[in-house]
């Protein structure tokens, strides 16, 4: 019997042990949610305190670009931590996100790609007196990465990337490749060029810029899905990263967060007076270049991939969150408002260059928040 008393005992200090430290848990917890941000640790993100949270309630389900997951997963962390409301966001590629939306399934889309007029016209049947727009919100480098043993720095140029990737250069020692690498011992190993699987808006940013900066060389008429024979598949980004890392011989094209833990980068030569690495500051010096085509209160950009501007990285996608002008449904209305208002404000856009990405220049993001505010 003293035995069992001395059971217990040791049970009941044993659960309020746990209860305590559950406790200072989370307090902990709050106090990390007041103060992130910060920048000196974990995922950058804005200060909870600064959010607005508004009447934001509920849950969020979102799809599409898996391309700024990483921008997104920073800144759901600070928005759910700030105001409580659930975001779901799949990131299963830009083509599910905007079929996602067009079906009425979800309160936003991300898509590295505007929406084309079919797409606009069948998002008209989900928002009520309404359409889909393209909101700019997510800047970024798109990495031409590789995985080459006992070669860190390599160059390429738009028409050997092209090659490359269409299959017309298949070894790393290929003459073209040579040529601009004149320092570097390239193996005569098999190029594997890793593609995306699923439809994608970095696919067409990535071939869109092929067909711009050399169409002598890249034929095909471009979209969302590959086109060009050959080459290996895999699904999403983080699945193209993945190829090109087991990989030795790889390469692959995928946003610049995600050409990390072990992966090199290729420097582009776009004719300028040294070649450009893939980073934040070149993206964003190469969508202030870019032009909004879009109308009334759409505002999709025509970006400039030829451009030779010192420092600025053409090879560059922006993601658009897509959404209803008008015809929003009411429940998941005001939280998404909160949610894109967070997103393009100065602490929602610091997010980004700390997570690899690229904000979008101030005349544009100031554009995009005004649209923010009519939202209905």
């Amino acid at each position: 019997m003293k035995l069992q008393r001395m059971n217990r005992r040791a049970l009941a200090l044993g659960a309020f042990a746990v209860s305590g430290a559950l406790a200072l848990t989370a307090c902990g917890s709050d106090d990390t949610g007041n103060n992130s941000g910060s920048g000196k640790s974990g995922a950058a993100s804005a200060p909870a305190s600064n959010i607005k949270c508004d009447d934001a309630k509920g849950q969020l389900l979102a799809d599409g670009s898996s391309a700024q997951k990483n921008a997104i997963d920073a800144w759901v962390k600070a928005f759910s931590q700030a105001c409580g409301v659930q975001i779901n966001y799949k990131g299963q590629g830009s083509g599910a996100g905007v079929t996602a939306f067009t079906q009425g399934q979800v309160a936003f889309a991300g898509s590295d790609s505007a929406l084309k007029p079919e797409d606009v016209a069948a998002s008209k049947k989900v928002c009520s007196g309404g359409q889909g727009i393209d909101l700019p919100m997510v800047g970024g480098p798109i990495a031409v990465a590789y995985n080459l043993d006992g070669v860190d720095n390599l160059v390429l140029d738009a028409g050997t990337i092209a090659k490359i990737f269409d299959g017309k250069i298949t070894k790393w020692n290929d003459k073209a490749i040579q040529d601009l690498n004149k320092d570097a011992k390239l193996p005569d190993l098999k190029i594997q060029a890793f593609h995306r699987s699923d439809e994608s808006g970095t696919t067409d940013n990535f071939t869109k810029y092929l067909k711009a900066a050399t169409p002598e060389n890249w034929t095909y008429s471009g979209g969302k899905a590959w086109q060009a024979k050959g080459g290996q598949s895999a699904s999403g980004s983080s699945g193209v990263a993945q190829g090109v890392k087991s990989t030795n011989g790889a390469i692959g094209y995928m946003e610049l967060s995600y050409a990390k833990d072990g992966l090199k980068t290729v420097a582009l030569n776009t004719g300028a007076a040294a070649p450009v690495q893939a980073s934040s500051e070149g993206a964003s010096k190469a969508i202030a270049d870019a032009k909004v085509v879009g109308t009334g209160q759409d505002l999709a950009l025509k970006l400039n991939y030829t451009t030779k501007a010192e420092g600025a990285y053409p090879i560059t996608l922006v993601t658009y969150e897509i959404v209803c002008d008008k015809g929003n449904k009411a429940d998941t209305l005001p939280a998404t408002k909160a949610f894109l208002r967070y997103i393009a404000s100065t602490d929602g856009q610091s997010v980004l260059s700390q997570n690899n990405y690229a904000p979008i220049p101030d005349a544009i993001i100031t554009k995009v928040r005004s649209t923010i505010e009519g939202l209905s």
